[in-house]
């Protein structure tokens, strides 16, 4: 047995998987990298990204650049061009970011699901009650961000950007393990709520959810990083029309984005629990 596939059946049993990444404290340690991965040191670089490799399933083949600054030069990369074409379908609306497919489906009334027997309400997710009636009776769908993929993530149709709410909160892992074991998860982490608008009307919404070691999100259109070290006003009103597959923004490790869109939306062939999708691949289709 190899020493990746050694540490991959010791970390993957489950009560040791949730303690190593939730029985500590996740605030410090979110904030220690944050500091940690910005590191301009050549031995700091090399010997972070070797130990993340040995971690995790990292591919750099992709990257358009092969030397990184630091290690979040390295977890914020580029892609060389062409890599994530746009499904340019008017009626689709692509995926905007790498993921994996989790918790997805029509939402009942006002509540969605985390896993399978784990409710959550969307008032608890965006905390706003307008925000809630335009999703009501909609469709959500969630993409996990594991650490090695790809971290930006892009616009998933034509729309215009209204708003933006921070909510501050938690770091808790993201991970299976841990949306089994924590009630209510997405809503006690911090995240921010992306209010949009189709060109054709319609009301989308993207909620990146920050996570352990990740508690940073940059939007490019604020011209800012959201973290818990924002201080002052929570909601960014924003007047901002962007493309289908324009960069938004990106993560600083892996984490989740929760999509909400119209009850009318369907999902599209191939989406599935599990499943694991690119930016701008077909994610749901308009009725």
């Amino acid at each position: 047995m190899t020493v990746k596939a050694l540490i991959a059946s010791f970390t993957q049993q489950e009560d040791l998987n949730f303690l190593l990444t939730n029985r500590i404290p996740r605030a410090a340690l979110t904030r220690f990298m944050g500091w940690f991965s910005k590191i301009e040191n050549p031995l700091v670089r090399d010997f972070s990204i070797a130990l993340w490799k040995l971690f995790s399933d990292l591919d750099l083949s992709e990257a358009r650049k092969s030397h990184f600054r630091s290690l979040h030069d390295c977890f914020t990369r580029e892609l060389k061009p062409g890599l994530r074409p746009i499904d340019q379908d008017p009626a689709v609306v692509a995926s905007p970011s790498d993921g994996i497919v989790g918790a997805h489906g029509k939402i009942a009334d006002t509540e969605l699901f985390q896993v399978k027997g784990a409710p959550y309400s969307l008032l608890d997710l965006v905390g706003d009650s307008a925000l809630v009636d335009q999703h009501r009776n909609g469709s959500f769908v969630t993409l996990r961000l594991t650490s090695s993929m790809y971290h930006r993530f892009h616009a998933p149709y034509d729309a215009h950007i209204e708003r933006v709410t921070l909510i501050h909160g938690d770091v808790w892992n993201v991970n299976p393990i841990a949306l089994k074991r924590v009630e209510r998860l997405f809503c006690k982490n911090e995240r921010a709520v992306i209010r949009t608008h189709l060109s054709t009307g319609e009301a989308v919404t993207l909620v990146p959810v920050a996570a352990i070691l990740v508690a940073s999100i940059r939007l490019h259109f604020l011209d800012m990083v959201l973290n818990a070290q924002t201080r002052g006003p929570v909601n960014f009103p924003c007047d901002v029309n962007v493309a289908k597959g324009e960069e938004l923004g990106w993560f600083e490790h892996g984490s989740t984005i929760i999509i909400l869109a119209p009850g009318d939306f369907t999902f599209c062939d191939g989406i599935a629990e599990g499943t694991r999708i690119r930016a701008g691949q077909a994610l749901l289709r308009r009725g």
